[in-house]
């Protein structure tokens, strides 16, 4: 990468595994070729709180619903389209229209807009183990935003989870430490995601895993000194990184066919993309019990026929609305991505691809060294002989090897940036960074840009499934 003024800084990550959890260090200068340390996973946050609520009434009734409408597909939120221009946070929702003239592009109401195209491309996969997600607005600030693909093996769990909530972990992080760094709050919520899928995993006895590429579009005042981004006070953290309000979370954005009607997407009450006061009366967890114990007895006399593709949205009239930041020293856009895995983010800086992830195989020689250091081996580039990808959210059983810890880049936006490119490996094992930069520099919609590189992707006989992410930037030289 030549060099650019624009400051970028790469390979954040914290230091070395196993032993003890330490903070992560200070962000550094490193290029993006280079393998990032690693740090230990921090114990489980999350407590067992017992039994769903309508496990009684499951008891009783023939348990035919589970085996009739649970799919081997990962579900991703539907993808909707709001009324105005506010999406007020809402998992998955654009705003009505595009940005038509310059004056709409250079504001932070259309700093951005949203692509995103999946195939489970079933000439070589029998099911969909991909998950999606992206936030307007995110975090109840106008301008920001959030970006995810989440690529599942060995089941669906895993990635579907991730699609439905790590948003939801990443807001309480940043709103439970907002002086904080943000690569120290991502690999925060990292670890204690990856904490929760091993617990619910236990619980389950499920072993599915996924790859993980986020992307947090943040609007910063453009200081140097902490604290430089912006809260809106009308939302408080849950806190699930101390193991509070996970089980509410959940039952308001269960994968459960039978209660995803009441799925918020956007968070408690279809709030901002975000973390709301958890309720304390219980009123809650009745409402769900009394939905799901209604679809179960529909489920026992219908076909039992579901659309496995998309979640559904249910979302309430309650909104609160995004502050407009505002500074003397002016704002700036930062771009800060953390990924496991393969999964990819790739930039388009002036016409060039710029990658902003890490990819964690087996044949990268000091992953396989961290993993023989830990008492496993790579044997065909696979983790023990299995996994092909040496760090991933989930995968309860190879915990000791496959680790949580993400690899993390900080970017500070500038009129070169185009767009990013957030896709699974069903993209990057038939397309190189620049030809796909290439593919769609042109196109202007990121819908359509998405779509195109699905195109490629299927044409050029990818085998795996496939979820694409584009992200166009606006401003005022457009």
């Amino acid at each position: 990468m030549t060099e650019h003024s624009t400051p970028m800084r790469l390979g954040i990550d914290p230091p070395p595994i196993p032993i003890t959890a330490s903070p992560v260090t200070s962000p550094s200068i490193l290029s993006t070729s280079s393998s990032p340390p690693q740090t230990a996973t921090p114990s489980s946050f999350a407590s067992d709180d017992g039994a769903s609520p309508d496990i009684t009434t499951a008891k009783r009734l023939p348990s035919v619903l589970p085996t009739t409408v649970d799919s081997p597909n990962a579900r991703s939120k539907s993808v909707t389209h709001a009324d105005g221009d506010d999406t007020y946070g809402v998992l998955n929702r654009h705003p009505a229209v595009l940005p038509s003239t310059h004056s709409d592009r250079s504001t932070l109401r259309g700093a951005f807009r949203v692509g995103v195209s999946e195939d489970r491309n079933k000439r070589c996969r029998r099911t969909m183990e991909d998950a999606h997600s992206f936030v307007y607005d995110y975090a109840g600030v106008r301008g920001q935003g959030y970006f995810a693909v989440f690529d599942g093996h060995a089941g669906k769990h895993a990635a579907e989870w991730c699609g439905q909530n790590f948003h939801e972990y990443l807001l309480d992080a940043l709103l439970s430490s907002p002086n904080e760094p943000v690569p120290d709050i991502l690999n925060k919520t990292f670890h204690a995601v990856d904490a929760r899928l091993s617990h619910l995993a236990y619980k389950a006895k499920t072993h599915s895993g996924c790859t993980a590429v986020t992307a947090f579009l943040r609007v910063e005042k453009d200081i140097e000194t902490l604290p430089c981004g912006f809260t809106n006070p009308a939302l408080s953290a849950r806190g699930l990184l101390e193991g509070r309000g996970e089980d509410e979370l959940e039952a308001q954005t269960s994968q459960n066919p039978s209660s995803r009607r009441s799925s918020m997407g956007g968070g408690s009450a279809g709030f901002m993309g975000g973390a709301a006061t958890p309720s304390t009366d219980g009123s809650l967890r009745r409402k769900m019990s009394g939905r799901r114990i209604r679809d179960f007895v529909r489920g026992l006399t219908s076909s039992g026929r579901v659309d496995d593709s998309a979640i559904d949205d249910d979302s309430t009239d309650e909104h609160i609305e995004a502050i407009e930041p505002k500074s003397e020293h002016g704002i700036r856009k930062v771009l800060y991505t953390a990924n496991v895995g393969d999964a990819r983010a790739v930039l388009c800086r002036g016409g060039k691809a710029v990658r902003l992830t890490y990819d964690h195989k087996g044949s990268d020689s000091q992953e396989a060294k961290r993993i023989t250091d830990a008492g496993g081996f790579v044997m065909n580039n696979r983790v023990n002989g299995v996994l092909a990808v040496t760090r991933s959210l989930g995968d309860a059983s190879m915990k000791e090897f496959v680790v949580g810890s993400p690899y993390t880049t900080e970017t500070v936006l500038d009129e070169e940036d185009e767009f990013l490119i957030v896709a699974c490996d069903g993209l990057w094992d038939v397309c190189e960074d620049q030809d796909a930069v290439d593919l769609i520099r042109n196109v202007s919609d990121p819908q359509e840009a998405s779509k195109r590189l699905l195109e490629h992707a299927l044409g050029n006989y990818s085998t795996d499934n496939l979820s694409i992410m584009v992200v166009r930037f606006f401003d005022k030289s457009e």
